[in-house]
């Protein structure tokens, strides 16, 4: 009996120790959310539509990038992806989970007013412990202060929407700008590398190549694997796309440094988040028609790649086709980072597609384009069917289901009446596009 009482006892004093054990000196469980919560890499490509992007059946030559197909074999790809079909307002949408007439950003150069609440600046908001950057292209204000000005917890990148050069640019860290000589893929990757190493919490890295942005030009010969092109201006503008395929496959190249620049632990701990901003540009865009590529709201420029993969990704090259917007970032980051809100503004989080196709989503995805005389060319989708409302008074709809590449349209005269299913469906489109603009 004596026996079995010290027997108690041992194990009594066994169950208080290893309570005791998980938590650390400050009383702090180990197991706590703060300390299980993920790091957030967002990437932006500029330009990338799905015909560029391995791992989607859209365009015949594809560039070899093995850091994305990596992300996608231990990962998810989303083939329904709404962005904006240019990179202003795409980036804004990210940065408010607002559509762009919400914010007035619909156009190449508009300015993100500072009165928006930015992600970064909701993450602060609401407590999530999070350190954050954004590095790279900015693309929302040409106000050196206006990253900083807007939440942004450190900046470093271009301003503006591009560069004249990748070896002659204009830097600005800070609110500080000065000329830069290296190339700038890889200048980002430097600058994400020595920000993430200086990190002791959770953090949110926005990282923003412009490649494979025009110019097109010959990455360094290292970072590629297209060969010893020529390099004058001429044969680039006779034969762009091996260019523009080099140029993607240095970032990807990149893309895998910062990764590996990472400890084990840190990697696992990292949800990776790869996306494109808009459509593939017309000189090298693949099976889309040139003038239906970026800067259309036609599927060429405005259905984008999207691969996500790391921390709490259940999905193992597995592929989603719910319909998603770009500013759904805004809700899922949040999300990500421990919030509990599923919809903010116009975003809706598919935090949880990331473990399971059994989720309810959205029924209809938007996006829209402004004009230089004030107007707008806007679109809806459902599963299957696509609406166009065109700024001069036309207008398009398409079975996406019958053809992906927008074909025909089925409110030309030659293809009316439309059936019931499909005027019904027009009908409920129209309906939905006016509920959202109204």
């Amino acid at each position: 009996m004596k026996l079995q009482q010290l027997n108690l006892i041992i194990i009594a004093f066994a169950i208080i120790y290893s309570c005791s054990s998980n938590d650390d000196e400050s009383g702090t469980p180990q197991d706590s959310p703060e300390s299980s919560k993920p790091n957030i890499l967002l990437i932006i490509a500029d330009d990338m539509g799905l015909d560029a992007t391995p791992g989607y059946n859209v365009g015949f030559t594809k560039p070899n990038m093995p850091t994305l197909q990596g992300m996608m074999n231990s990962g998810l790809r989303f083939d329904n992806l709404w962005s904006n079909p240019v990179c202003t307002p795409t980036r804004g949408t990210i940065l408010t989970g607002k559509y762009g007439f919400r914010t007035n950003v619909l156009q190449v150069d508009d300015d993100m007013s500072t009165s928006e609440i930015s992600l970064q600046r909701h993450l602060d908001n609401t407590n999530t412990g999070y350190s954050h950057a954004v590095i790279g292209k900015w693309h929302l204000s040409n106000d050196t202060n206006h990253p900083t000005n807007m939440g942004v917890g450190y900046y470093a990148g271009i301003l503006n929407g591009g560069v004249q050069s990748y070896t002659n640019w204009n830097l600005t860290e800070n609110g500080t700008t000065s000329n830069s000589n290296e190339y700038t893929t890889s200048k980002f990757t430097d600058l994400a590398i020595d920000w993430v190493e200086q990190q002791n919490q959770p953090w949110f890295l926005w990282l923003a190549y412009n490649a494979p942005h025009t110019p097109f030009h010959l990455p360094p010969t290292d970072l590629h694997s297209q060969g010893n092109l020529p390099i004058d201006q001429a044969s680039i503008d006779a034969n762009p796309l091996p260019y523009y395929m080099a140029m993607l496959e240095a970032m990807d190249t990149e893309i895998g440094r910062l990764i590996n620049s990472m400890s084990e632990e840190e990697k696992d701990n990292t949800v990776i988040i790869f996306i494109g901003d808009n459509g593939t540009p017309g000189q090298v865009v693949q099976e889309y028609a040139s003038q239906r590529a970026k800067g259309s709201v036609y599927q060429g420029g405005v259905n984008v790649p999207i691969i996500i993969s790391g921390k709490d990704v259940m999905r193992i090259n597995d592929n989603e086709d719910a319909l998603i917007s770009t500013a759904d970032l805004f809700a899922t980051i949040s999300e990500l980072a421990g919030n509990s809100l599923p919809e903010i503004n116009d975003s809706k989080s598919f935090k949880d597609l990331l473990m399971s196709s059994n989720v309810d989503t959205r029924d209809y995805t938007y996006t829209e384009i402004g004009t230089d005389d004030g107007t707008s060319n806007y679109t809806i989708r459902n599963a299957t069917h696509k609406y166009i409302s065109f700024s001069n008074g036309n207008e398009a709809l398409f079975n996406l289901s019958n053809n992906p590449l927008e074909g025909p349209n089925l409110l030309n005269a030659n293809q009316l009446p439309l059936i019931a299913e499909n005027s019904t469906i027009k009908d409920e489109l129209i309906a939905e596009l006016n509920a959202i603009r109204n």
